[in-house]
């Protein structure tokens, strides 16, 4: 626990609706919400006044917990509070963070540590700015100049306050729905522009007097910080192995079929019947309605993954050293090919995960295997330069505009963080950069609801994925990428069932993808993939298949709230 600093005043009393103890840390904080009879209780001088009951907290399993303390910029915190933040995707966390002395005005000095995903946000409120659009104003990707830096909109979410523990510097208005939008630059900072619940005044407001409790939260609120990793804050008090995130035992029914399904992460969105494939939505917890739909394909069409599900491989994906991954999900896509377009592409997808680390993809394509991860920042986009293409600027490096597609789901196995739905699209725009290194900006969503994510990779070898998987040495061949498997000659029988299964895969893919094609007969003969059929493709000017060479989205699905 971090020291309690005389200057912070610490405060407790007895709950008035049960008796049980009520501790408040801080002198400025506004109200509490008792650990025991869960009555909302604000300060009026030196006696508490219970307004409510708070809702019950959705249980996310998140490793964080009341009491919990680290370091953050050299300076001791404890997290004293937290908001629940609902959506219709899902939930995310505010914690409330005290830290140890005052600040520079003599207050006690707080933040917020946003977790959503299993990804962080550590922030500090500031004045609100001059010149801030209203709400129905915004756009996501606009580019707006506040407070003398340049900022994208990242996403827009409608949200509102389920439930509230611990200690808060002001008396949240629970169930009343607001605007969030979240803001990012290319110093690597996220800004949340928290717009006031509906039907309440957008003004600062006046500040309560000595002694006077405020009101319900009435005011915007501003927010700046920066992306943390977990083990980066040095944290004690932590969630006993429920850090993990495995939540055995927490199982369902299928809605379309009855057999068993095991959830095990605690922020799956979405889960696939291991029976019947059909895709099921968890978002609003195990024991609410479970919405769900059938995938367009039988088990035998969709693809077989090469990293099975469930397996752990110890990778270096950026900075942090070697960390230990497992395979959650799996994803098949391809692009919606346009009127003009006369090539399509397929890559696959495969979710990794962390308990520390949050979330990272491997993506399989045509030209290679790579790995990505969402970034917290957002690249500055140049101008349109030769051909229409633009460009991207990043971490001092420039990255060139290769593609712009939108993308689409065909088939999913595993978990996910994100909402499935049937048929979803993305709107992506792929960049290179020096030494292979990628860019990818995916867009999911619009109105009220929509999120831009940018994400950074860089090719992995499929040697180094054999390793640490300890994938079979006959795999060799399947994973391969830069050669040709149809025109290969004296290879051993089983890479060639590799091979096989993974033009299987694509010709699957490829029908599910595809609303025209003149060429079925060609395609069950010899393959998406042959000369006969892309010769005939082209003549009938269908599109024939073409393996992505671009990287894909590198896993760019936006996660609710967009904290991550």
């Amino acid at each position: 626990m971090a020291t309690e600093p005389s200057s912070q005043r610490a405060y407790r009393a007895a709950c008035p609706n049960c008796g049980a103890p009520v501790e408040f840390r801080s002198a400025a904080s506004a109200l509490a919400v008792c650990s025991f009879c869960k009555s909302t209780l604000v300060r009026e001088g030196d006696d508490l006044r219970r307004i409510g009951k708070s809702a019950d907290l959705f249980e996310d399993h998140s490793p964080l917990a009341l009491g919990a303390s680290g370091r953050y910029q050299g300076a001791a915190f404890t997290l004293v509070g937290r908001l629940q933040v609902r959506y219709a995707g899902g939930s995310w966390n505010e914690w409330h963070a005290l830290f140890d002395g005052a600040g520079d005005n003599g207050e006690p000095r707080r933040g917020w540590l946003s977790e959503d995903n299993g990804g962080y946000v550590f922030g500090f409120e500031a004045p609100m700015p001059d010149g801030l659009p209203a709400a129905e104003a915004l756009r996501v990707g606009a580019r707006l100049a506040v407070a003398g830096g340049g900022w994208t909109v990242a996403s827009i979410t409608t949200a509102r306050l389920g439930a509230a523990e611990g200690e808060l510097p002001f008396v949240p208005a629970l169930e009343r729905a607001f605007v969030v939008a979240e803001l990012r630059n290319g110093n690597d900072e996220v800004a949340s522009l928290e717009y006031p619940p509906q039907g309440l005044n957008l003004g600062a407001g006046p500040k309560p007097r000595p002694g006077e409790s405020p009101g319900p939260r009435a005011s915007a609120r501003w927010t700046v910080g920066r992306g943390v990793r977990l083990p980066d804050l040095a944290m004690s008090g932590l969630r006993a192995e429920e850090s993990s995130r495995s939540l055995a035992g927490r199982t369902l029914n299928c809605p379309s079929c009855g057999a068993s399904i095991e959830v095990r992460l605690a922020t799956t969105q979405s889960i696939t019947c291991p029976q019947c494939k059909s895709v099921v939505d968890v978002s609003q917890g195990v024991g609410a309605e479970l919405a769900h739909y059938a995938q367009d394909t039988t088990e035998a069409e969709g693809g077989t993954p090469l990293i099975p599900l469930g397996a752990v491989g110890v990778l270096a994906l950026g900075p942090g050293g070697p960390t230990s991954w497992q395979v959650v999900g799996y994803v098949e896509r391809c692009t919606v090919p346009g009127p003009e377009d006369d090539e399509q592409y397929f890559w696959r997808e495969y979710l990794l995960f962390n308990a520390k680390s949050g979330f990272a993809f491997l993506v399989d394509a045509d030209d290679g295997w790579s790995w990505v991860k969402p970034i917290t920042g957002a690249p500055q986009i140049g101008g349109i330069g030769f051909g229409g293409k633009s460009s991207a600027r990043w971490r001092g490096e420039t990255y060139r505009e290769t593609d712009r597609y939108t993308g689409q789901i065909t088939y999913v196995l595993g978990e996910f963080y994100w909402k499935l739905e049937r048929g979803q699209r993305t709107s992506n725009t792929d960049y290179a950069g020096p030494k292979g290194r990628k860019l990818n900006r995916e867009q999911t969503g619009d109105g009220g609801d929509s999120e831009v994510t940018w994400s950074a990779g860089e090719p992995i070898d499929a040697a180094l994925l054999m390793k640490a998987f300890k994938l079979a040495d006959t795999s060799a061949a399947a994973m391969k990428r830069d050669a040709q498997p149809t025109s290969k000659a004296g290879i051993g029988a089983l890479p060639a069932i590799f091979i096989v299964l993974l033009l299987l895969a694509l010709v699957f893919s490829f029908a599910r993808c595809s609303s025209r094609d003149d060429c079925d007969e060609l395609r069950r003969t010899f393959g998406a993939a042959s000369n006969e059929y892309q010769q005939c493709a082209r003549s009938a000017g269908s599109g024939g298949y073409v393996g992505r060479s671009g990287g894909g989205s590198f896993g760019g699905f936006g996660g609710g709230g967009g904290h991550k």
